[in-house]
Order: C-alpha cells, then sequence, then structure tokens
C-alpha cells in the first residue's frame, strides 16, 4: 500500500536570515524512506506544490514532516516539524487527509520560539481507478483535485527515459471489501488482514524489493471512472475555450529556451501550430491511445486541463502502466503537463514526469518541454510548424547512481521519440529542411516590386497642401507683377532696389521666402531619395562560400517622426563590414519594399546580421532612427529565419511595436572546403598543424553550447576561469564563438560569446596570485556579451565585461590561436592592412643582411655534430622535404605526433615551414611540446643548402624563458 503527501505550501513560518526571511524546503520520513522538496529562495509563505509517495510496511509507523531553512555555509537551521501517524490516515473516510492546515511544533519543549508556522499538507492512500475530489481552502479561493494513483499517460513524452534502467518490480492485486472494513479497523491484525486480503488466484512474492498495489476495480470504482470519463469529455469539448482564456492572460511571455539535457525531436510539419497543438493536447484527439497502443502502455487515463488554485496555467494529470520490457517489468508512471506559452501562434508545455516504483525513483523527476512555433512559409502557401522537444533530468535527492540514471534515461527518450515522431509524421507530412532550402529560389521569385514611375511618385509626393499653396502663392506674385506698374523711388530706395513699402508687404515677401525654401527642400529630398533606390536591390553576390541572401518584404508599424505623422523609411544591413541599404518608402508607417539584397560570398559564416530602420530627412541632415534589431545565427536557427517577423528596438520602435518582415537564407557554396581552407589560413597565423575535428566531437561541442551544425571546433584547451576563486576547465575556440565550460561536483558553469563582441585581449604577466602562469584578459566591447556576464571577473563602469584565463598547458599555442582567431573575426579591413605591413616592414629589417630571419648572425654557436659522407646532397635535402624519410627520421629520435606545413616561399630563394611534435617520454620525463620554425636557403656556391630552426618548448619548466636555435648545411 502506498501512502502519497502532497505538500502543497507554509504560512507564517519565522524569520531565520538576519534580512527578516528564510529560505524553506520541507523534508519527509516514513521509516527508513526520505524525500525532500525544491528550496523556495526568500519566502516566509513558500509554495511548493509537490507530491511524494511512500510505501507502507506498518500502520504504527508515524510520517514525520520537518521544515527547514537552508544555509549554504553551516548546518541547515530547523523551523519546526509535526508528526502524523499512518493510522490516523487509515481510520479517516475515504483514507484521506487534506487538504488541511498543521500547526508546526518546535523541536523541543525548551525552545524560545513557540510559533513555527503552519504548512498545508493532503495525505491519503493509493487507490487506482478512482478519483478523490478535495475541497478548496479559503486562502486560495480555489479547488484543489486529487488523483489517488496518479498513473500517468503522456502522448507526448510518453513512455520511456529512465524507466527502462533495471528494477525489481512486483505487482501485487489487493483489493479492500467494504463489507469488513468497520471491524476490520477495531484492531491492528484487522487492518493487517484488510491490507493483505487477496482475491483468489492472486499470488505474492516474498523476494521483491518493490511492490505497487493496484486493486481490482469493483463497481463503485468502476462507476467512478465511467463518471470520470464523461466530466473529461465534456471538458474536452470546451480546450478550445481554454486556449482562448490562456491566449488572453499570456500575450507578453516568450517561448521557453530547451532545456539542458538535449533535444530529442526538431521537425517542421505542414501544418498551422495551433492545429497541431490540438492534435496532440487535445482530449479529443486520438493520437495518445495510438501512441499508447503502440508502445504497449496500459491502463491510459487523461486528466482534463483546468486552472488549478486561480492560477493562469493550465495544467492536467495524464497516467498509464508502462509496458514490460527485457530488463524490468511494468512500471507506473505520471506526468504532470502545465502549458508555459499560449499566444495563439506559439505553444509551449512542460510535462514532469515520475516513476517512483522503479529504482530510486523517489530522487528524479524527467521533465519534457514541447515547443510549437510558426514555421516558415511554404512555397505552396500553407503555414508550417517548427516542432522541438527537449529534456532534462531533474533530481530531487543526490544518488551516487546519477550518471546511470541519465544515461538510462537519454537511451529511453531516444526510442521512445522515435517512435513518437513516426506516429506523427502518419498524422502530419513532415517538412524536409533540404527541400525547404531548394525552394529558396522560388520563394524569392514570388516578391516582385511594384512598377512605379517617378512622376507618379511624385505627384503622391508632392500632393500637398504646402506645396499647392507655395505654386499658388507664386503665381499670384507673378501675375501682380505683370500687372503692376513701377512705383516711385522713395524713402531709401534707389535704381534697381525696390524695398516694401509696408509691413504687410514685409510679411508677404517672408512668407513667400520660407514656402520657396521648404519647396526647394522637398525637391532635393525626392531627388536623393530617387538616386537611392536600394543601393544594391538585383546585384548578386559574388565569390564561393557563405552566401547570405536577405528579402525584406515590409514594415509594421513604424514611429512617425514627420509633422505629416508618417515616416520616410529604409532600411541599412550590416553583415562583416558590409552594408546593403534598401529604397526609401515616402510617407508610409507600413512600407512595402519586396526588395533582396545579397551579401558577397564570405570565407566564415556570419555571426549576426544587424538591422537598423531609419527616417530618410535630405542628404544633409542627421537620420533619426527608427528602431533596431539584431539577428544572431548562433541562437537562431536558420530554418526558423525563413519567414519571421523582427521586433525592433529602441525607445521609438518599442513604444509603437514596431516590426519588420524579413527573409533570409544562409547556403555553403563550397561544402566542407570552407572548413578545410579556413583551417589552413589560421595555421599559417598559428603556425601549428591544425586537425579537422571529427564529426562526433563537432557535436558534442555544437549540443554542449546549442550550436548550429554548421559551427567547427578548432581547437580546445585546459585553463582556469579567474573570478572570486580559479575554477577548472575547458576553453573551446572556434570560428566565430569563445566559449568555457566546467562542471565541478554537479556545479556547472557554461557560457559564450562572439569574437566579434571582443575589443582588446592583453596578456598579464605570471605573478604569485596567478600561480606563476600568464594570464589572458579579454575585454568586451560596451554593452555586449550580457549572457556571459556570470563567468566575468569585473565589469567596469562603461559596462565592459573582463574575462580573465590562466594556467594553460600551451599558453604559447593557446595565445596564438586567440589572437589569430580573433584578429579573423573581429578587426576592420584598415586595420588589417595596416597589421600586414607592419610585418612585411619587420621581415624586411630581419632578411636585408644575409636572408636570415631568425638572426642568427651575432649568435655565438658550438657545433653538434659533423660528418663527411659519399651521399648525395638531395638525400639529405629528402629529411627536411616533408615526406616520408623526413617523418620516420622524426619518430626515430623520438618525437610524437609530428606535423609539418608544406614550405613557402617567402623572398627570393627562401623557404619557411612550421613544425610541432611531442617529445618520447625517454626524451623528456616532462613530454615537452615543441613547435619550431624552419627557414631553407641556399648557400653562396649555389651547391647546398642552410637549414636554420628557432625551436619553442612548452609544457617544461622555464619554457617561456628561453628558445633553442640551430643550423644545418
Amino acid at each position: 500500500m502506498k501512502l502519497l503527501v502532497r505538500v502543497i505550501e507554509a504560512r507564517n513560518l519565522p524569520a531565520m536570515d538576519l534580512n527578516g526571511l528564510s529560505d524553506p524546503y520541507v523534508r519527509l520520513q516514513l521509516g527508513k524512506q526520505k524525500a525532500k522538496t525544491k528550496v523556495v529562495k526568500k519566502s516566509l509563505d513558500p509554495l511548493w506544490d509537490e507530491e511524494f509517495g511512500f510505501r507502507v510496511d506498518d500502520l504504527n509507523e508515524e510520517l514525520l514532516v520537518s521544515v527547514l531553512d537552508e544555509d549554504k555555509y553551516f548546518n541547515d537551521d530547523f523551523v519546526g516539524q509535526l508528526k502524523v501517524p499512518v493510522s490516523r490516515v487509515f481510520d479517516s473516510d475515504d483514507q484521506s487527509l487534506g487538504p488541511a492546515w498543521y500547526s508546526l511544533q518546535p523541536k523541543n519543549k525548551k525552545s524560545k520560539n513557540k510559533d513555527c508556522g503552519e504548512i498545508l499538507l493532503t495525505i491519503y492512500f493509493s487507490q487506482n481507478n478512482s478519483f478523490l475530489d478535495l475541497n478548496g481552502y479559503a486562502d486560495h479561493g480555489s479547488q484543489v483535485r486529487k488523483h489517488a494513483d496518479e498513473t500517468t499517460d503522456s502522448p507526448s513524452r510518453s513512455f520511456s527515459g529512465p524507466l527502462d534502467s533495471p528494477s525489481a518490480v512486483r505487482r501485487e492485486e489487493v483489493a479492500s471489501s467494504k463489507e469488513d472494513k468497520s471491524g476490520a479497523q477495531k484492531t491492528f491484525a484487522g487492518r493487517i488482514a484488510q491490507m493483505f486480503n487477496k482475491h483468489s488466484g492472486a499470488a505474492s512474492s516474498s523476494t521483491s524489493s518493490r511492490t505497487i498495489d493496484m486493486p481490482e476495480p469493483s463497481e463503485t470504482s468502476v462507476s467512478d471512472v465511467s463518471e470520470n470519463k464523461s466530466d473529461d469529455q465534456s471538458s474536452s469539448d470546451t480546450f478550445e475555450e481554454l486556449m482562448k482564456v490562456m491566449e488572453s492572460k499570456d500575450q507578453d511571455s516568450e517561448i521557453p529556451i530547451n532545456l539542458p539535457g538535449g533535444v530529442v525531436l526538431d521537425q517542421l510539419y505542414q501544418i498551422a501550430p495551433a492545429d497541431l497543438n490540438s492534435l496532440l493536447f487535445s482530449p479529443n484527439s486520438s493520437f495518445y491511445k495510438s501512441l499508447a497502443d503502440l508502445q504497449g502502455s496500459t491502463e491510459l487515463l487523461i486528466g482534463p486541463w483546468k486552472f488549478e488554485n486561480g492560477g493562469d496555467r493550465l495544467k492536467r494529470v495524464v497516467s498509464y502502466i508502462k509496458a514490460a520490457t527485457k530488463l524490468i517489468k511494468a512500471v507506473k508512471a505520471t506526468e504532470e503537463q502545465m502549458y508555459l506559452k499560449d499566444d495563439g501562434n506559439s505553444f509551449a508545455v512542460l510535462s514532469s514526469v515520475s516513476t517512483p516504483d522503479v529504482i530510486y525513483g523517489n530522487t528524479f523527476k524527467v521533465e519534457v518541454l514541447y515547443c510549437l512555433t510558426p514555421g516558415p512559409e511554404l512555397p505552396s502557401g500553407e503555414q508550417s510548424s517548427h516542432f522541438v522537444v527537449s529534456w532534462r533530468m531533474n533530481f530531487l535527492q543526490s544518488t551516487m547512481m546519477k550518471g546511470m540514471i541519465e544515461n538510462g534515461a537519454r537511451q529511453g527518450l531516444k526510442e521512445s521519440f522515435e517512435q513518437y515522431a513516426g506516429l506523427l509524421s502518419q498524422s502530419v507530412k513532415p517538412v524536409d529542411s533540404k527541400e525547404l532550402g531548394s525552394n529558396k529560389e522560388q520563394a524569392l521569385a514570388s516578391l516582385q516590386v511594384e512598377p512605379q514611375s517617378d512622376w507618379k511618385l511624385a505627384v503622391q509626393y508632392f500632393a500637398n497642401f504646402t506645396v499647392v499653396s507655395t505654386i499658388f502663392m507664386g503665381l499670384y506674385v507673378l501675375v501682380h507683377i505683370w500687372l503692376a506698374t513701377p512705383s516711385t523711388i522713395q524713402g531709401l530706395e534707389f535704381v534697381g532696389l525696390d524695398l516694401p513699402d509696408s509691413i504687410g508687404e514685409f510679411i508677404a515677401c517672408g512668407i513667400l521666402v520660407l514656402q520657396g525654401e521648404r519647396l526647394l527642400r522637398m525637391i532635393s529630398r525626392f531627388m536623393q531619395a530617387r538616386v537611392q533606390k536600394g543601393s544594391d536591390h538585383g546585384i548578386k553576390a559574388q565569390g564561393d562560400g557563405w552566401l547570405l541572401t536577405v528579402a525584406l518584404i515590409e514594415g509594421n508599424n513604424l514611429a512617425a517622426v514627420d509633422s505629416s505623422g508618417s515616416s520616410d523609411p529604409y532600411v541599412v544591413f550590416t553583415c562583416n563590414g558590409k552594408t546593403r541599404t534598401s529604397s526609401i518608402k515616402f510617407q508610409k508607417s507600413d512600407p512595402q519594399w519586396n526588395e533582396i539584397f545579397e551579401f558577397d560570398a564570405m570565407d566564415e559564416p556570419p555571426s549576426v546580421l544587424d538591422v537598423e530602420v531609419y527616417d530618410f530627412d535630405g542628404p544633409f541632415d542627421e537620420a533619426t532612427s527608427l528602431g533596431h534589431a539584431e539577428i544572431n545565427f548562433l541562437k537562431t536557427n536558420i530554418s526558423a529565419l525563413a519567414d519571421v517577423w523582427i521586433p525592433l528596438q529602441g525607445k521609438l520602435a518599442q513604444a509603437c511595436q514596431s516590426k519588420l518582415h524579413l527573409r533570409i537564407f544562409l547556403d555553403n557554396t563550397r561544402g566542407v572546403n570552407v572548413v578545410q581552407e579556413y583551417l589552413s589560413k589560421m595555421e599559417k597565423e598559428v603556425g601549428k598543424k591544425i586537425n579537422v575535428r571529427s564529426p562526433q566531437t563537432n557535436s558534442a561541442f555544437q549540443k554542449l553550447f546549442a550550436l548550429p551544425p554548421e559551427e567547427f571546433l578548432i581547437n580546445d584547451f585546459t585553463c582556469h576561469l579567474k573570478r572570486k576563486m580559479p575554477l577548472q576547465g575547458r576553453l573551446f575556440l572556434s570560428a566565430r564563438i569563445i566559449g568555457f565550460h566546467t562542471n565541478l561536483f554537479g556545479h556547472k558553469t557554461k557560457f559564450f560569446f562572439l569574437w566579434e563582441d571582443i575589443e582588446d585581449i592583453q596578456v598579464v604577466p605570471p605573478t604569485l596570485s596567478s600561480m606563476g602562469s600568464p594570464v589572458v584578459v579579454m575585454t568586451l566591447r560596451p554593452g555586449r556579451g550580457m549572457d556571459a556576464r556570470h563567468g566575468a571577473k569585473t565589469q567596469d563602469e562603461e559596462g565592459r565585461l573582463k574575462f580573465h584565463f590562466q594556467s594553460f598547458v600551451s599558453f604559447n599555442v593557446a595565445h596564438r590561436t586567440i589572437m589569430a582567431l580573433w584578429k579573423a573575426r573581429s578587426l576592420s579591413l584598415e586595420q588589417k592592412v595596416q597589421m600586414v605591413e607592419e610585418e612585411s616592414e619587420a621581415k624586411n629589417l630581419q632578411t636585408e643582411e644575409g636572408g636570415s630571419f631568425l638572426g642568427l648572425d651575432d649568435v655565438s654557436m658550438s657545433e653538434v655534430y659533423s660528418s663527411a659522407l659519399s651521399v648525395s646532397a638531395s638525400f639529405f635535402v629528402e629529411v627536411f622535404s616533408g615526406g616520408i624519410l623526413d617523418r620516420k627520421v622524426m619518430e626515430r629520435a623520438g618525437c610524437l605526433n609530428y606535423s609539418y606545413t608544406p614550405w613557402e616561399l617567402e623572398k627570393g630563394d627562401i623557404y619557411e615551414r612550421q613544425i610541432h611534435y611531442i617529445f618520447d617520454k625517454r626524451i623528456s620525463r616532462y613530454r615537452g611540446e615543441v613547435t619550431s620554425t624552419q627557414q631553407r636557403s641556399p648557400l653562396s656556391d649555389k651547391k647546398g643548402w642552410l637549414v636554420e630552426e628557432v625551436m619553442t618548448f612548452h609544457g617544461v619548466p622555464l619554457g617561456d624563458y628561453f628558445n633553442v636555435w640551430h643550423m644545418s648545411t
């Protein structure tokens, strides 16, 4: 028999902190079974609303309920407790207590604080296939509905996860007779007899470690179930009404981000989001039953959707019994589903799955998040839905089996949602993202700019009171001059100068001048705007690489800054330092553009696209910003950008709720060659061979930071993140981001920011506080990288975040790689040209004498080896050629992981290459890492070669303070 305890809330708890608040949580204990609620921060009236199950072996046991205050540095403080005898619950009506308020008692009578507050609990015995209606309490003014067996059936997450971990489960069929209850409860023996009274044919096994009570349904319970089903049926008829109520309450919330456990389903479907939401979560839908039949689950019970406790979130309970597998027998599961988002177009449902009858089942819950958002418009004009399912493991108690449970959940979810996706694809047609991308030209071809002549546009622009009144007054003055006779010279006038003869004439002249100036300004603006018809409309991008195409469809609710109540908007797109400008739309608050812009192909995928909307005020006036937006390709699925409305930021835009309608496509025209060519370019900057990472490594990297599939890992280093205390972790470098991740004793720290966000990188020399290692300090631009501010050591007055990284195993390699990637992404074209010129000047200074860039002429060098052999010089040249002989010689010398770059012509007859290897342990017990630069130049007599080399050691004591130079002829 199972005792279920629902911990709802507490009130009037005593303050345990100096600030007058507490961090309370509840600990439950029945015999040796323990459970614990979540911690509610800084509250004296906490709300938990969590339920726990306990197996009852003896009715004489007592349920101990303790309320404690969490303390991070010392032992948790005791607040109050109460004890509830199990027999009291068993003897009560319907075997249920509550919901009821219980006064908390101090630990002993000597305690000074006698008032420990109150706690609201619901305690009842599990009764399969029955529902118990519990009356509400006054403070909430709502009803608390309790499902006694809380077996759950979820069509969406359904039947997997940790349920597949091995457990010894024994199902016992126990039924209680109403006729014998009054007599049996008088004695303890009667109670025991009632608990274990079995129907004929029921067997029990004393060897099982866990039990599940599943009484046979009596006539009463069957009728209860039928009545409940009819209630569900009636409630399902109002599902659309509930959705509308939820929609009216939820307009400003955002779609929650994917849960950290990973994404188990990510697919586009050819259906509207609202229709797919009804298919998956409506009580009328047969999808859940079909899924249960497919997975072999039984006793599916789907509770009605309702607003519980007067809240604004729809909730329901779904229960089922999962079919037996090779590892476990049939197991009971419960899902509590809750709507987090419903605005009519986007939906989010969080499902919390509990399986208390498996091993360690009381220590965890599996949480599954279903997100439904509008997808790109299909070429046929139909709507599509983007359906994403993610999960995480929520551990209620610490356990040593955490890793095994997570692995079991991951495998179970993978298998379950493969069946889920297969069944869903039978009802709704999936949309292939490749097929969607292939229809790019078709989607863009539908955008046709409405042809409009300059004369027609001029008529619309100049047809206003200002122009008409100015023309009328000008004609009136011309007619007056033609009819008027010359006046005599008077006052201060002289021949050729005719001044106004009255105040009225002076005012009329002033009005004419102002009207004429205003008309000339309008003409100037019109001419300038017609020249700017879209600086690149219709121009195709050049080159191979990453091709970015942006289609500007329309704008909505743009701010009005002109006296006419409208504006003259145009849009500027900026990506990787290149800009594209749209045409100007005169006096429009909801302009229609239908213009296409292409950016020249880039070697690396772009990180962000900046969008700025301006109001055109003329060629000499400063443009007024109507709003701006930033599209981050690393945080947004590119398929979701195929048809999207972008809300604009800024004071004017947010006040008017301005937004732009865009279609964005990002294509790779060179395939995997883009990655290989980028790595080859970085090898020259770093001076070390960079290997292409395996697909598995790249996939793990993308999953760790939730990156798109086109992002690839370049290198990663072990280091410390310096905050108040150094934090050991790994630094990950890719073409667009720099990220850090660590997991120490279950405490995870993870963040990343863009290379473009970095304003400056400095190296602080080693000090005692840095444990004798140099520190790389990265300073971000003001206001950038705010998502990663929890990893920053400091933040200055201007909002710049500073990140400190130290204790690299190979500091020189890490520093060169970081600097090379930062320069490639962050520096402007002018800065890159200036750096190339400075480097070339330095090389010229080094190589103008003797042709040696190493500068060894003034160095005293000792001869290590000299020999004369009757072998051609070409044989020894092959040793340095980078061929098989070169590699064999280095391996025989004890150099492991030997890699090199090809010889490249630097100047004249001088060639240069980079080498990297690790010493074998028999050569160096530190297994030192070596990066060297070799230069090959012909001898003066042209009969041989001179090979000079500078070796830099890493990972050896004092290796950063010296280099080894040697020369071979």
